[in-house]
């Protein structure tokens, strides 16, 4: 072949270093499980069964108000088909395993406490993560949400996150897997980068590997999606976590409080929460960290049916919501959350699953048969395999159906 150009060597070289650069900053999704929620729940009531008395009170709710497959599909809309199989696999989830992740709340869900009281509590939270613990009966995920740096609880926040991990590697010697600490109410990356120097030093004073002790941030205030120079905060934000960071949770009441919007309209599916969760999609995809809505605040005031079934009919619009924008996580506070979670996430993920699992399956034989009247793209093919992982790890579908590509 002729050439016009002698040598595009230095091109190249070039090229193959910006292709480099950018992986680095975008490695890609994050793998591994992500849990459908985080359940928090304050540290003055934590126990050790906190947990399974959450499953408890929901499969019980479950019981009263959703006896059978009919009652279930009309609390929650789903079609005759798929409410039986639904119903099943969510009785099931509430008696195995109620709670993927749970956050131990020291901050809003806490309030500000005397020092004497705080760390009273601290001590009480600590029992209580060793007993569960030794009993397996911490959920996969679990972690504390410390006082934000922003209002003027950092001293508290830090006191609070050394005394909780100083008690626990003395009563326990170690610390369990799937901690991860709650940053809230991020205001700039500077706040992020001051976290990041104490968890640092405190790594090194506990003994413990560097690099260890990984975090999640709320999204809750408007300078971290625009800061005070007219930038997206959040891009800031991440360079400033570095590895440690794992996720970005958006908090609903905070940010749209922040915006003026009247109590009434402080909501998860308001448009306003919209633009700020794909503010977090632009900003984080491909970079690895897994983003998480936000809560729901109706709960039922006492366990009338009307009660009940009005704070299932929001709580499940809210997650369908979440979902329909690619938010696959959220936040739960309350028991009765529980069944509205898992029947909307569950339904989402079984409605259409064999059309899914055949487009997978169909694509990766033809593909391996290099036939060209292939009409999914590859993109297409990646979220439909995600999605149905995602449908195993929280328990909507048995990982023998997924075709054989899709298995890990």
């Amino acid at each position: 072949m002729n050439l016009s150009v002698p040598s595009f060597d230095d091109l190249s070289a070039r090229i193959t270093a910006v292709r480099d650069d950018h992986s680095e900053q975008f490695p890609g999704p994050a793998t591994g499980r992500q849990p459908v929620h985080t359940v928090y729940v304050p540290a003055d009531r934590f126990s050790r069964s906190t947990p399974a008395d959450f499953g408890a009170e929901a499969l019980r709710l479950l019981n009263t108000h959703t006896p059978g497959a009919g009652s279930f599909g009309t609390a929650f809309g789903l079609d005759p088909e798929i409410a039986g199989p639904v119903r099943e696999r969510v009785a099931a989830k509430l008696a195995g395993e109620p709670v993927e992740d749970v956050r131990i709340d020291f901050e809003d869900g806490y309030g500000v406490r005397s020092d004497d009281e705080e760390d009273a509590h601290i001590t009480q939270v600590v029992e209580a993560v060793a007993a569960a613990y030794q009993v397996k009966g911490l959920p996969h995920y679990w972690g504390l949400r410390i006082k934000s740096f922003a209002d003027g609880g950092h001293d508290r926040a830090m006191r609070t996150l050394d005394g909780f991990l100083t008690s626990l590697r003395d009563r326990l010697g170690r610390l369990p897997g799937g901690f991860t600490i709650t940053f809230p109410k991020v205001l700039t990356a500077e706040h992020v980068t001051l976290f990041v120097d104490y968890l640092d030093r405190l790594e090194n004073a506990l003994g413990l590997p560097s690099g260890i002790l990984r975090f999640e941030i709320q999204v809750e205030t408007t300078e971290a999606i625009i800061d005070a120079d007219g930038r997206i905060g959040l891009r800031a934000i991440a360079r400033a976590a570095g590895e440690r960071l794992t996720a970005a949770h958006f908090g609903v009441f905070d940010y749209t409080a922040a915006l003026g919007l009247p109590p009434e309209q402080q909501r998860l599916d308001h448009p306003a929460c919209d633009f700020a969760r794909h503010a977090m999609q632009v900003a984080f995809a491909g970079t690895g960290v897994r983003l998480s809505d936000g809560s729901t605040n109706v709960i039922p005031r006492n366990d009338g049916p009307d009660e009940v079934n009005e704070t299932w009919a929001v709580h499940a619009a809210h997650v369908r919501h979440s979902l329909r924008h690619g938010f696959y996580q959220g936040w739960d506070l309350h028991p009765a959350h529980l069944p509205s979670r898992y029947a909307a996430v569950y339904a989402y993920h079984l409605t259409g699953v064999d059309e899914v699992i055949g487009r997978v399956r169909a694509w990766h034989e033809q593909a391996a048969a290099k036939d060209s009247g292939v009409l999914d793209e590859p993109a297409t093919i990646k979220a439909l395999t995600a999605r149905l992982q995602r449908a195993v790890d929280c328990g909507a579908l048995d990982e023998t159906v997924l075709p054989a590509s899709v298995e890990r």
